[in-house]
């Protein structure tokens, strides 16, 4: 820190000389719009030609293509019944009957809401995009683990990979792979993938030091190290990674539409696109009901390592899981005998028009006339001109190198010099791209937003995690608001506050505010009560 404050009695004189402003100097800016232009250029002309794409981004697309295609038809051929007794009897055997029934009253509700064919598209996407996610965070993962210079080299690709926003790099997917499922697979990988790499690293990196001394005395070799030791005292840890790949990949299902993905996520797409909210809830319920029933089943499969078995003897181990296997391929075949295998058309339930009506009364009673608070579009403005447009005022009047300055010190402060270095350099790089003014405005949209998620999720979790029944009461809305699409919320939220910064700002904080709940909730649970 005393280097810090020597280096800017240095300089900041001598910039303030050369730069007195608040805007991010012209002389300092660089264009980049020239050189990523032609390597779009030289992309577009050699993509059917050049042998890289040929022989190894085409053999890339191919395979996805056969693998989504391959259980795609697996998902129709075992029939709406068969793939909900698939779903319950994999619930069961994990955590039991409860499960079991939640998760077939969940696929029973996408048939019921006419969307049997698009989840099931969703679904085959999302186990091979999930698959592919898994295998190569487990593949970072091991390799960050195991080696202190992999793990900080790949600690910042990781950063950029989740904190990037996905339609940035639908582009350049788009670009190698074209319009479809493959481009929309390997997107889906790219945002889902770091979870899995973070949590794999972090389990092997936290393994019982005794435990690895005790293996290492009796002789191991270091595949047997890990393949004894390492790998199963962090179970808990992958499963968590795997969880949070789900959920990631899952969150996709809308964005990858824009790029062809189909299934669930272009039915959202398309209704948005009309401003249809209860056809685009529709279509997001079941994305939600698919997160659900995989983030229990995968929680309780957490839960249960290291536990002892229950229920019968008979049905424990592999026999429970044969006998799930047979239950489900009898059901699939009396299916396909009876041509059941298509949920029937006239089984279903549209809650579009009445969604639409609810949404049209809020818009109606709650938007103006509100008696003391005025109203929703009151709030919006009274919040845009008390802490968005001060904020966006301070920040944007400030000068850059002082910008800079207190985010070295916030950095240093909080890390180290390494991290000082690197959060300026990333500063700095805003300011070379051109964008310094609208990231400023960015940013004082996401102080607003991160200190109101704040307030309201630290005084949730304190509720929650005093209240067991409170907690159970909130999971499920927490489920929803994580797992929902966010152009599904994105429109009544927009109804309600109008267009502008203040509903950005609220969507940011119901996205958000789960992850405050669920985390500040487990971290005051896990406190020893000594």
């Amino acid at each position: 820190m005393l280097l810090l404050v020597l280096a800017a009695a240095v300089l900041v004189p001598l910039v303030h000389g050369r730069w007195g402003g608040g805007v991010w100097p012209d002389a300092l800016t660089a264009d980049l719009s020239g050189p990523l232009g032609s390597v779009t250029d030289w992309i577009v002309s050699n993509r059917d030609s050049h042998p890289l794409f040929l022989y190894f981004f085409g053999h890339i697309s191919n395979a996805v293509v056969l693998s989504v295609r391959g259980v795609y038809l697996v998902l129709l051929a075992l029939g709406w019944a068969g793939v909900t007794v698939l779903a319950a009897a994999v619930a069961w055997r994990v955590a039991g009957i409860r499960l079991a029934l939640t998760a077939a009253a969940s696929f029973l509700a996408c048939g019921l809401l006419g969307m049997w064919v698009p989840t099931m598209q969703t679904l085959a996407l999302m186990v091979v995009a999930v698959l592919a996610s898994v295998v190569l965070g487990l593949l970072l993962g091991l390799a960050a683990g195991l080696s202190d210079r992999v793990f900080r080299i790949l600690r910042p690709v990781l950063d950029t990979m989740q904190v990037l926003p996905a339609f940035a790099y639908l582009l350049p997917v788009v670009l190698v792979f074209g319009i479809g499922v493959p481009g929309a697979v390997l997107a889906t990988v790219v945002y889902a993938a770091p979870p899995m790499a973070r949590l794999t690293a972090l389990g092997l990196r936290g393994a019982d030091g005794g435990v690895m001394e005790a293996v290492t005395s009796l002789g191991a070799t270091g595949r047997q190290r890990l393949l004894t030791a390492r790998l199963p005292l962090a179970r808990k840890e992958l499963l968590l990674g795997l969880n949070q790949t789900i959920m990631m990949a899952l969150s996709m299902a809308v964005i990858a539409s824009v790029i062809g993905a189909g299934g669930l996520g272009d039915r959202v797409y398309q209704a948005l696109s009309s401003v249809d909210v209860g056809a685009a809830l529709a279509a997001g319920i079941p994305i939600v009901l698919l997160a659900v029933v995989l983030d229990r089943t995968t929680e309780a499969a957490g839960r249960r390592i290291g536990a002892e078995p229950t229920g019968p003897a008979l049905l424990r181990g592999w026999r429970g899981w044969g006998l799930a296997a047979l239950v489900t391929a009898a059901v699939a075949l009396v299916g396909r005998l009876t041509d059941g295998r298509v949920w029937p058309d006239d089984a279903t339930v549209a809650i579009a028009g009445p969604v639409n009506t609810a949404k049209d009364w809020m818009v109606d009673h709650l938007y103006t006339g509100v008696p003391v608070v005025g109203g929703t579009a009151d709030l919006a403005s009274h919040f845009t001109s008390g802490v968005l447009n001060p904020l966006r005022s301070g920040l944007t009047s400030l000068p850059w190198w002082s910008v800079l300055l207190v985010v070295a010190a916030l950095a240093w402060t909080i890390g180290t010099w390494r991290t000082a270095a690197t959060a300026v350099l990333a500063m700095a790089a805003i300011g070379v791209l051109g964008v310094w003014e609208p990231s400023m405005d960015t940013l004082s949209q996401v102080i607003a937003a991160v200190a109101v998620t704040l307030v309201l999720g630290f005084a949730i979790a304190i509720g929650a995690a005093r209240s067991a029944r409170l907690e159970k009461l909130l999971r499920p809305v927490l489920d929803v608001f994580q797992t929902m699409p966010q152009f599904v919320y994105l429109i009544p939220v927009v109804a309600l506050f109008g267009v502008g910064r203040a509903p950005a700002a609220a969507a940011a904080v119901v996205y958000a505010l789960p992850a405050v709940v669920r985390i500040t909730t487990q971290g005051l649970r896990g406190v020893d009560p000594a």
